[in-house]
Parts: structure tokens; C-alpha cells; sequence
């Protein structure tokens, strides 16, 4: 049965009210006295019902923002982060590229191999399902600490003899197509070996449960500014960096339309193979770490512990600092001791040797 709200009551009491005063009038009418005016209607204004409080839109229905955010990125999203985060090396030579997925990454990082190319480490947690990921190369020592401070399950295709050696004694928890994932990688044979090797975050994560690896991980977050804060720092367009080689040239160029930065190589857009786009960040941090060869192949030992010299580049504006490093933490910018919020987006780490100088492996371009 419909319960009577408080609206019928009132409606129910001036509705008797009403009723009396037209009873009243036809009796005094009848009486003969004084032929009094007919009453008029009490006015009553139309009662607006009382509003019900304001229902959030449904998380994901497009205009809402979400309720839950990425530790990562800063993002809204529309349900919580709970999957653990993918760590994944990635070829950067130049027959690998473009690469595929790393549009999908909350974190990139760049960082020298041997022979003066560089290697990509995407790490992969709010975003990206079966989107490709590659091609997908071998593991370092320090390609170990970088996945792993963010709590990241390990991929890669081999490794050096010194990187086997702490995933096997230490019992990390990797994916490794040579040794014990091949099933959840695969071939595209319209690329050339080594540089055709990819898998996606659903089959990898289908690859992790299989070996029972921990899902429940410790994921460092990030400090965000909101997106109506001011930038700090002096204006600058964007930046150049040289890791080693000189014919090596990495370029991220502001876009004020889209407070994001383009990143090309050589003077050339890098794109995502996936989304045929060239690759963003919201965020690029370039620092400094000492850098040991190690052998005759020129494999290396990169200092991501010590701290030293970054610069940070947000929204069209750098701000010279430091990078700190704290034990069982990732890598953070700091500026007089304190950390400095990044904007939610992607952020790119870039880390170049500190020999000669920091500085000579950056040219940052400022606006005209």
C-alpha cells in the first residue's frame, strides 16, 4: 500500500479548509441576512515539491567525473585501481620502432642499454586491456629496480647474465618469453626478429595468475596539483635531450592546446603504432644518474638510488631541481626538500648519464 508522505497531508488539510469556508458561505447566504459577497477562493500558490537531492551521475556515464583515481596518472576513474601493475621492457632500437601501446602506459621511463640505444620500461595499471604491447626485449639489473619499485610483475624476452642472476636467486616475479611465459607472448611476422615480439596486459596478467604471482602489492602514488593550478617555474617550449649519441636526439615540444608535450626522435614524431598518434606527457622529468660500463659489450650500471640533478617540465613552464630516491620508493622530484605535484596525466622519466655533466645531455628550449 502507498504510504501518505507529508505533501498529502498538507494537500489533504487545505483541501478541507476549502471546503469549509464554501459551507460557511452558503449558509449565511440562506439565513437571508445582508446579501454578503461571495468569498473568494483562499489563494493558495501551487506548492512545488520539495526537490530530491541532486543524484551523482553513475560512475562512467560520461559527464561525471569518476569516483576513484589513479595512483599513477592522477586520473579519474570509474573504478578503482586494483589490478597490479605491469612492468615492460621495450625495444627501442631504431627497426623496433614505431612501437605499440605505450599510449596505454601511466609511466614511461627511458633509460640507456648498450651501444647507445635506449630502452623503454612502460608501466601498465589503470589503463590498457588487449591492447598490443612491443615488441618486448631483454631485462637489465636496473631495468629490475625501475619495474619493481612500482610494484610491477617483470616482462621481458632474456636478459643479461647479471639480471638472471637476481631473478633466479632472489625468486622475482617475472614474465619472461625465453624462460617461463612463452605462451602469453607472440610473434608479428610482418616485423623482423628480434624486433617483433609483443603480448597485451590481458594476456599477461592471464600469464601472472597462472604462476600465481601476488596480486596484492604495494603501488607507490604520486602527489597531483589540481588542474586549475598555476604552473611554477620560467616558460620554456619544450626540451632536447641527448642520452649518448649525438645522432640520438629526443624532443618533447609543448602544445599549449592540449597542456601536453609531443615527443618526437630525431626531429621526428615518435607515433604509437596502435593509435597511429604521436606519444604525450603531461609530465617530463629529465635527471641525472651516474653511469658505469661494465664490460666489453658495454653493458652498464646506472645509479637509480644516490639522487642529483632533474629538471621537470609542466605545462609549458621548468623548474630546475633534484630527484630523490627513498628506500622501497620510486623516483621523485623534489625542489628545496619538498616534492613537486605533478599534473595528472602520463609522466615521462628520462635518465641520462651525469659524465661529462648532467646538464651537456639537455638543452632546454625556451619560448621565444
Amino acid at each position: 500500500m502507498k504510504r501518505n508522505t507529508g505533501k498529502d497531508k498538507i494537500w489533504f488539510r487545505l483541501g478541507s479548509s476549502m471546503i469549509c469556508l464554501a459551507l460557511c458561505g452558503s449558509l449565511l447566504a440562506s439565513c437571508g441576512g445582508p446579501k454578503a459577497e461571495s468569498p473568494k477562493e483562499p489563494v493558495v500558490e501551487e506548492q512545488t515539491p520539495p526537490e530530491e537531492p541532486a543524484q551523482e551521475d553513475p560512475v562512467g556515464s560520461g559527464e561525471q567525473q569518476g569516483a576513484y583515481t589513479s595512483p599513477l596518472t592522477g586520473l579519474p576513474l570509474d573504478m578503482p585501481v586494483t589490478q597490479r601493475p605491469l612492468s615492460v621492457m621495450i625495444n627501442n632500437a631504431p627497426a623496433a620502432r614505431p612501437q605499440s601501446g605505450l599510449t596505454q602506459a601511466d609511466i614511461v621511463y627511458e633509460v640507456l642499454a648498450e651501444g647507445g640505444i635506449t630502452r623503454i620500461i612502460g608501466i601498465f595499471q589503470s589503463k590498457g586491456t588487449n591492447e598490443k604491447i612491443g615488441p618486448i626485449r631483454s631485462i637489465r639489473p636496473y631495468l629490475i629496480d625501475i619495474g619493481e619499485s612500482y610494484g610491477g610483475v617483470l616482462v621481458h624476452a632474456g636478459g643479461s647474465n647479471d639480471a638472471y642472476a637476481i631473478l633466479q636467486k632472489q625468486h622475482k616475479e617475472d614474465l619472461d618469453e625465453i624462460g617461463n611465459a612463452g605462451a602469453y607472448f607472440w610473434r608479428d611476422k610482418t616485423r623482423k626478429a628480434p624486433h617483433n615480439l609483443y603480448s597485451d596486459a590481458d594476456k599477461l596478467r592471464e600469464g601472472a595468475d597462472k604462476r600465481g604471482y601476488k596480486k596484492d602489492v604495494n603501488v607507490p602514488a604520486y602527489t597531483f596539483r589540481t588542474e586549475n593550478d598555476l604552473p611554477e617555474g620560467e616558460n620554456a617550449s619544450g626540451v632536447d635531450i641527448t642520452f649518448l649519441l649525438k645522432n640520438y636526439k629526443v624532443t618533447y615540444q609543448y602544445n599549449e592546446a592540449d597542456k601536453l608535450y609531443l615527443r618526437s626522435i630525431n626531429g621526428q614524431p615518435h607515433i604509437d603504432v596502435n593509435t597511429g598518434k604521436q606519444l604525450t606527457a603531461t609530465n617530463v622529468v629529465i635527471l641525472g644518474a651516474n653511469h658505469k660500463t661494465l664490460d666489453d659489450v658495454g653493458r652498464l650500471a646506472v645509479d637509480l638510488v644516490s639522487g642529483g640533478e632533474a629538471f621537470l617540465l609542466q605545462q609549458g613552464k621548468v623548474i630546475k631541481g633534484n630527484w630523490e630516491r627513498s628506500k622501497g620508493d620510486v623516483i621523485r622530484f623534489v625542489k628545496d626538500g619538498k616534492e613537486v605535484p605533478l599534473y595528472p596525466g602520463t609522466t615521462y622519466f628520462n635518465i641520462v648519464p651525469n659524465a661529462p655533466t648532467f646538464e651537456s645531455h639537455v638543452n632546454v628550449l625556451h619560448q621565444p
